[in-house]
């Protein structure tokens, strides 16, 4: 082993699984000593011309002085990363830290020169990307911040990983070399790349997954009944078009098939690839599974066992050394306590799930945590998608059980650019990385709905089971936080199922207005109030009396549509008695065919027990039978789907003359379901539009950064976390060009007259006791004290109620104008990262929970918006008669406090209260300030698997 002072302690913060970009994956960790035989082993693989762009010369062999020199490092001057798959190395990157001469250096000198080697064998899975990314987080660790590599100009992919990585970077040719050289800090650019890289790898390790050519179902028994059969029986059943296979090691010798599916005691056993293992046996023997597996070349698992996490300590370490195994052979996992997974692609027909039947096809994608939620989500779109109200099926599904390895987050990274995925809905009992949870949902959001439901809201800590890092947010933040995101946050699986058969069917609306019309008065009028309690704006309902025929609804529907007043159509509907009334067919089609006529528009019926109306509705333009694909006696069902349309009247992916074959008009059953579905199309449309221009966070040329950063500095220098002092409070926020009223601490009477003659009269007399401050219902606070009299006879009342002067600790402070008091808060969660925090102060924000959220940076867009979105913006606007407050003034003290807490992590919260906002200018006249050391950004490093 290498000698205390030829290293230092080791570097286990470095190790990471990451998702390489066929979807694979690998593990990166510092190189030791104890490696010296895997290197050499791994050099005897990599081909002479490879070695040769290496070392710019044949060199067939590493020498003894060379694995030494490969393997001992200190860590610091010197560093080695080796991407392991199997415990074996597939390449490796080193450092050396170099001075202004190129030589061998120690800091301060601040480059390093940095080579790569990658095993010919997986050169293009992207191995030497992710190595740089890592590496070059560590040479940022150790205070290196430039990398100089040379290159023989033949060495077209090296040169073109360093030219692709987005590093701001200079390029020179000497000697017949390219010399490269770049910095190592985080550009717009540098991170752009890493997030595409990001997107592309872990959206291809969940195709593989979902679209696999084989799958093996391990622990399939030999008698009916049990998962393993139940799975293998589903998969079979859906007529899954890839090869199939059942393994059970206690299968006889002598049995070749099951079920018609050939039959192996072992991985071992089969001569194919496989690409995809469903694992059905106890948690006991999946290690010996999962090493068949990766000896085989598996690509992924789907585990159903229980007997992990979700059971208690010893269940999360073997779930943990599940996580290990699998990555270690480049494999992922959903799972393990999992439901299961369907695709249900005409190319792929997988049911890997308990779900006993296929559910039709469509386009919308679902993700659930819970296996019993993930059932209810399956019934209900089966329930509705195919008789209620319409023909709406499910692209892919997936349930993750305790979410050990692919997440939510990973599902997203594949629906972002799935073309058979067009609305994805998703029930989560906890976000593990809500950060970048945040970031995807965002971007997924811009080209399609995302619906989301979370569970366990209320319970205080995640479902066992999951590891989460902890919020202090609470419920109703992390949901605002998520609206901001664009993602359309509902509160239960029948929303969720609402909104989503509304936005796979119809075009998004331009606006809130909207028609109603139908042959009931009073089913119209609860329409119109259901619009009102939902923020649209109702026109006044069509009422077209019972005895209205088809051709009737055909009309108004058509007129309502053609109404440039109008951007959505409630239609209502009762069933009609008499020989004479309108059938369902005939209702049905003259809705489609007036909406198919003036298409552009979101239509929308609520119905009252009228199934057939429903059916017809969603009734297929064309019966024609399908290809069948799936095994013999299964059924088989037409599934004709319009396509989303991601702007009013253009279906995604079609062209403005091209016409979906059906018109899908999505049926409810009340009418309070049917208007919250709408209003949530309307808010996300709005969204989308105004997320087309998100606007900018401005600069203020008397922003001092630097300066705040040294007090910062000095601050943090006394301790690990500290609340400031009134002065150093001042000082701090005075950088950022944020005033705050001084207030004169006054123990005695005579020292309150100083403060006072000091500030000049009028002034303000507080208690600022805890349990007193903010709190003017209680009395503790004197107003418009005009001289010295006053002052004294108001703090003697203040002593005779609430006790001595320290008791108190009261304080002169110089009036402000008035205006209404408002609340302005940032802090660092742990978890969600930088939130900035606005509402009216008092009961409004502290009894109401009036407050708006934004994650910063804050851009002057939503600067404008956060002001905007509490429900009591109207007091800021001239409510009921009183002058307008200064809302600009107010938007740009939240775009200073964005700026100061965006700029130094180590400010981990801000609270100025109360914010005096007047017709002209606003006071700040209380203001809190709180250091600690920042807390770590693993969204702003390499990419890297989560660990749980």
């Amino acid at each position: 082993m290498q000698s205390a002072s030829d290293r230092h302690a080791y570097p286990a913060h470095w190790e990471a699984d990451v998702v390489l970009r066929d979807g694979g994956t690998a593990r990166i960790r510092p190189i030791t000593v104890d490696d010296a035989e895997r290197l050499v082993s791994f050099y005897e693989q990599v081909s002479d011309e490879s070695k040769y762009y290496r070392f710019f010369a044949p060199y067939p062999r590493l020498s003894a002085k060379d694995v030494h020199r490969f393997t001992h490092h200190d860590f610091v001057d010197r560093v080695g990363l080796a991407a392991t798959v199997g415990g074996e190395f597939i390449a490796t990157v080193r450092y050396d830290r170099i001075g202004a001469d190129g030589m061998p250096a120690s800091a301060p000198a601040d480059e390093a020169e940095v080579a790569f080697l990658v095993q010919d064998a997986h050169q293009g899975r992207g191995v030497a990307s992710a190595l740089l990314e890592h590496i070059g987080a560590v040479a940022r660790e150790r205070d290196i911040r430039r990398f100089a590599a040379e290159v023989l100009p033949a060495n077209n992919k090296m040169i073109k990983v360093f030219t692709d990585a987005g590093y701001t970077q200079k390029r020179s040719f000497e000697d017949g070399v390219v010399r490269l050289e770049f910095d190592l800090e985080p550009t717009d650019r540098s991170l752009a790349v890493q997030y595409a890289r990001e997107q592309r790898a872990e959206a291809r390790s969940v195709q593989r997954l979902l679209v696999p050519g084989s799958v093996a179902v391990i622990g399939a028994g030999r008698t009916p009944g049990g998962v393993g059969r139940s799975v293998l029986g589903n998969i079979r059943d859906a007529g899954f078009t890839g090869r199939l296979y059942a393994v059970n090691r206690a299968f006889p010798d002598d049995l070749k098939e099951l079920d018609g599916v050939p039959a192996h005691r072992s991985m071992r056993d089969i001569a194919e690839q496989v690409d995809l293992a469903v694992v059905a046996v106890p948690a006991a023997y999946v290690p010996d599974v999962v090493a068949e597996c990766g000896e085989h070349g598996v690509q992924g698992l789907v585990v159903l066992s229980a007997g992990y996490a979700e059971s208690g300590p010893d269940g999360r370490e073997r779930q943990r050394e599940l996580v290990r195994q699998a990555r270690a052979y480049g494999m992922r996992i959903i799972g393990p306590n999992a439901f299961g997974i369907i695709n249900t692609s005409a190319d792929v027909r997988l049911n890997a799930s308990l779900a006993p039947e296929m559910p039709r096809p469509g386009r919308i994608g679902l993700f659930a945590q819970s296996g019993a939620i993930g059932i209810a989500l399956l019934s209900r779109l089966h329930r509705r998608g195919g008789g209620v109200t319409g023909v709406t099926g499910v692209s892919t599904f997936v349930s993750s059980g305790n979410r050990a390895d692919v997440s939510g987050n990973d599902v997203l990274q594949y629906w972002y650019d799935d073309p058979d995925t067009d609305v994805a809905l998703m029930y989560l009992e906890s976000i593990g990385n809500p950060r970048k949870f945040n970031r995807l949902a965002r971007r997924t959001a811009a080209a399609k709905p995302l619906v989301v439901v979370q569970g366990a809201r209320h319970g205080g800590a995640a479902p066992q089971g999951h590891a989460v890092r902890a919020t202090r947010l609470p419920h109703a933040t992390v949901s605002a936080l998520l609206r901001q995101a664009g993602v359309i946050r509902v509160d239960t699986i029948t929303e969720l199922v609402d909104a989503g058969l509304l936005l796979a069917r119809q075009p998004l609306p331009t606006g809130p207005r909207v028609a109603i019309l139908g042959n009931s008065e009073s089913l119209g009028l609860l329409t119109y109030d259901a619009c009102l309690s939902e923020g649209l704006r109702p026109l006044p309902p069509l009422d077209l009396t019972t005895g209205a025929s088809a051709a009737d609804f055909h009309e108004a529907l058509s007129h309502a549509l053609a109404d440039e007043t109008c951007d959505a159509v409630v239609v209502t509907a009762i069933p009609a008695i008499g020989d004479a009334s309108t059938g369902d067919a005939e209702l049905a089609q003259a809705l489609r065919s007036a909406a198919e006529q003036v298409p552009g528009k979101p239509v929308l019926v609520v119905h009252v027990e009228l199934g057939g109306l429903a059916e017809a509705l969603s009734a297929a333009a064309s019966t024609a039978p399908q290809a069948d694909r799936r095994a013999p006696g299964a059924m088989i069902r037409p599934h004709p789907f319009r396509p989303l349309d991601f702007q009013a009247g253009n279906p995604a992916g079609q062209s403005d003359t091209t016409k979906s074959p059906t018109t899908l008009i999505p049926a409810y059953p009340a009418a309070e379901r049917a208007v919250r579905a709408l209003a949530e199309a309307v808010n996300y449309a709005q969204w989308r539009r105004d997320a087309a221009d998100p606007g900018k966070v401005p600069e203020y040329e008397d922003i001092d950064e630097k300066g705040a950063a040294q007090l910062i500095g000095g601050l943090l220098a006394r301790g690990q976390g500290l609340t400031l002092g009134t002065d150093e409070t001042c000082d701090l926020l005075g950088k950022y060009g944020i005033d705050v009223h001084r207030a004169l601490h006054a123990p005695t009477p005579d020292a309150a007259a100083d403060a006072a003659g000091a500030l000049g009269y009028p002034v303000a007399l507080k208690a600022t006791a805890p349990h007193l401050r903010h709190r003017a219902d209680l009395g503790g606070v004197r107003l418009d004290l005009a001289d010295e009299e006053q002052l004294r006879r108001a703090y003697a009342e203040l002593t005779e109620l609430f006790g001595r002067p320290e008791e108190l600790r009261p304080v002169v402070q110089s009036m402000a104008p008035r205006g209404v008091d408002t609340v302005v808060r940032a802090v660092i969660d742990p978890a969600a990262g930088a939130v900035l925090s606005f509402g009216l102060a008092g009961a409004a924000s502290q009894l109401l929970g009036d407050m708006a959220h934004r994650l910063i940076p804050v851009t002057d867009r939503e600067a404008t918006s956060i002001v905007r979105s509490i429900r009591t913006a109207p007091l800021l606007f001239g409510w009921r008669g009183s002058a307008p407050v200064d809302t600009p003034a107010l938007e740009e003290l939240l775009l200073r406090v964005s700026r100061l807490v965006d700029d130094h992590p180590e400010v981990v919260a801000v609270t100025l209260e109360p914010v005096v906002v007047a017709t002209h200018g606003l006071s700040v006249l209380g203001a809190s300030v709180r250091l600690a050391p920042p807390p770590a950004r693993d969204d702003l490093g390499p990419r890297t698997l989560p660990t749980y």
